[in-house]
């Protein structure tokens, strides 16, 4: 007898996960579905990349502009993501209203003027304020639900997949990326990389993108229901500390390279591909494990708990292998979930309330950046690097505990 906890989803439906069991055949993505979605994931990275090119370099550059604190030079590494976080609900109906594309295009400009405010900054206000507006063109909601209007229910979480492997796979271009050429072009030539990645955004849309239909439910009643639904709510808070994590992480680790384990600014970008390339050892298996159907809980956990072995990796480091392993561990767990979780939005969302649970996942994305860059900024000007580690590495194993409780009520 197949008890329903036996029953996994592969493909959007639902089936066995006894081998023994018939298999419900694969559906697979259509070509116009593999285009739009190859080109709305490259737009997704673009714009990414242009803030994740930032977030290795931007605290000692914002520590060189008239009026720096540390506090404030947290703020502007984060001062992205209070900006999306307000402007994502907003961008989200306008796109139920007006179509996804004009939407898309007009948060790409938006993007695009904000790089070009930051770029020419000689003081800390003018970087926080070209940082907010970098983050006032809020798509990331509107692209996921033109995601959604494009694919077939059968093969949407496929697609969803892909978007939060481009999301991942732009911020490991960024470690590896921002570093390196700040070194040649500067941190104003990072943001002008900013603009030039807006501008091909841009055209992708307009010229590779097809339009979709204008959804027709009310956009304030499917917020309405996205959050009330406790297993979307869970993801969201998972997404908000994993964020919170990452932004105060790079408020501190540049300074924990440089000033006690003595690696130049010029070299950091070598740290960073060395623990990346060797974190996907870890997080490779996950995925596949939770695409074969088997492992989820187990991944998941183990996750929450790699996150935290790294933060504690890195508050006790006084050797770089040291501090290269915390940040392996760190990755690995990043990765995966940064993958998963959209994937895992889309799953639990029906039709009917999906564009509203992406959008409030992504206020809650953006919501953990802007925290955390404030609070590690605050906590690295009082206390140093390794305090923010250590907060980090707390509310990991809270994450890890919650994850815990998550999983046991709901296994799927």
């Amino acid at each position: 007898m197949v008890r329903p906890r036996d029953l996994v989803l592969y493909g959007g439906q639902e089936q066995s996960a006894h081998p023994q069991l018939p298999r419900a055949s694969v559906i697979t993505m259509n070509a116009a579905e593999r285009r739009s979605v190859a080109v709305l994931a490259f737009v997704m990275m673009a714009r990414l990349l242009g803030l994740f090119l930032l977030l290795p370099v931007l605290a000692m550059h914002a520590d060189t502009l008239r009026g720096a604190t540390p506090a404030l030079g947290g703020l502007a590494v984060g001062a992205y993501g209070i900006t999306q976080a307000v402007f994502q609900f907003p961008f989200g109906l306008l796109s139920d209203r007006y179509g996804r594309k004009p939407i898309i295009v007009i948060g790409l400009a938006v993007f695009a003027c904000g790089s070009l405010v930051a770029a020419r900054a000689t003081s800390i206000a003018v970087l926080i304020a070209g940082r907010a507006l970098q983050g006032a063109g809020a798509i990331s909601g509107a692209v996921m639900a033109l995601v959604a209007d494009l694919t077939r229910p059968d093969v949407r979480t496929r697609a969803m997949a892909a978007i939060g492997v481009s999301i991942g796979a732009s911020f490991m271009l960024a470690l590896l990326l921002g570093p390196l050429l700040e070194s040649v072009i500067g941190v104003r030539g990072l943001f002008l990389c900013g603009v030039a990645l807006a501008v091909v955004a841009v055209a992708l849309v307009v010229l590779a993108v097809p339009a979709a239909a204008l959804p027709r439910t009310s956009g304030p009643r499917r917020l309405g229901e996205a959050l009330a639904v406790p297993a979307l709510l869970v993801l969201d808070g998972g997404v908000f500390l994993l964020h919170v994590l990452l932004t105060a992480l790079f408020v501190a680790v540049p300074y924990l390279l440089r000033d006690d384990l003595g690696l130049a600014e010029g070299k950091q970008w070598l740290f960073y591909l060395g623990a990346l390339t060797l974190s996907l050892a870890g997080t490779i298996p996950m995925i596949v494990a939770v695409e074969r159907g088997g492992a989820t809980v187990f991944a998941w956990r183990l996750s929450a708990l790699l996150l935290g072995g790294g933060a504690a990796l890195l508050t006790a480091a006084t050797q770089l292998w040291q501090a290269l392993a915390g940040m392996l561990l760190f990755f690995a767990g990043f990765n995966f979930l940064e993958a998963r979780l959209p994937a895992e939005i889309s799953r639990r969302a029906d039709e009917g309330r999906r564009g509203a649970a992406l959008s409030v996942f992504g206020i809650a994305q953006f919501m953990g950046a802007f925290a955390g860059g404030a609070v590690g900024g605050i906590l690295r000007g009082q206390s140093g690097a390794r305090a923010v580690f250590a907060v980090c590495t707390c509310l990991a194993l809270i994450g890890a505990g919650g994850a815990v409780l998550a999983t046991r009520r709901d296994p799927g």
